[in-house]
């Protein structure tokens, strides 16, 4: 007969997993986002000089969108 309260025990840890949220430090996770990306500066992203794109080797760069 105790399978009534384990059920009800496994609903209510199951419901509060699932309802909960973690304060999240947005100001962290936007400077972790840059830092991965590679940008150094979170406002706004700037773009190489010409003379350093074509020195150096991107597999990724798009050749005929300009």
């Amino acid at each position: 007969m105790g399978r009534g309260r384990q059920k009800a025990k496994a609903t209510k840890q199951a419901r509060e997993i699932k309802y909960y949220t973690p304060d999240t430090d947005l100001t962290a996770l936007e400077r972790e986002l840059a830092k991965t990306r590679g940008d150094g500066d979170v406002s706004g992203r700037s773009r190489p000089d010409s003379e350093e794109r074509s020195s150096s080797f991107d597999p990724y760069e798009d050749k005929y969108g300009r």
